[in-house]
C-alpha cells in the first residue's frame, strides 16, 4: 500500500490531493497543522509527505526544516517530500528547506499523480 501524507488547512488543497490519489493500494492521511506531521509521519511512515506552503501557524517549509532535522538526528527516517507553492518566488525557499520537489499551485490530479510516480519507487 502506498501511503501519501497530506498537511494542508485549506480543504480544497487536501480534496485536490485525496481526488489524485484515490484507489485501489493506496491511502491519504490528512492533517490541518504544520505541527502533527511528525508525529504523524512517525505513526504512519508514509512513503510521500506532500506540504501546503500555507498551512497556518507552522507552514510547509517550516515542517520540511523540522523533518530534516529530525532525519539527520536519527530520530526519523528519510521523509520524500512534495512542497505546493504558492507562487515560483517560492522556489527558492523550497530549495533551502531542502525538499524533493516542488510544485506551483493549483495542481491538478494527473500532474501530482505523475509526480508522485518520479518520487515513489515503484
Amino acid at each position: 500500500m502506498t501511503t501519501i501524507l497530506v498537511a494542508a488547512d485549506a480543504k480544497w488543497v487536501r480534496d485536490q490531493v485525496r481526488a489524485a490519489f484515490l484507489g485501489p493500494g493506496q491511502q491519504v492521511v490528512e492533517v490541518t497543522r504544520g505541527q502533527d506531521v511528525r508525529a504523524t509521519f512517525g505513526e504512519v511512515e508514509p512513503d510521500l509527505v506532500i506540504l501546503d506552503m500555507q498551512i497556518g501557524n507552522m507552514g510547509g517549509v517550516a515542517v520540511a526544516i523540522d523533518l530534516r532535522l529530525e532525519e539527520s538526528a536519527g530520530r526519523l527516517d528519510r521523509a520524500t517530500i512534495m512542497l505546493l507553492l504558492d507562487r515560483e518566488a517560492d522556489e527558492f525557499i523550497g530549495r533551502r528547506a531542502d525538499v524533493d520537489m516542488m510544485l506551483v499551485k493549483p495542481v491538478d490530479a494527473g500532474v501530482l499523480r505523475r509526480a508522485a510516480r518520479q518520487l515513489i519507487p515503484a
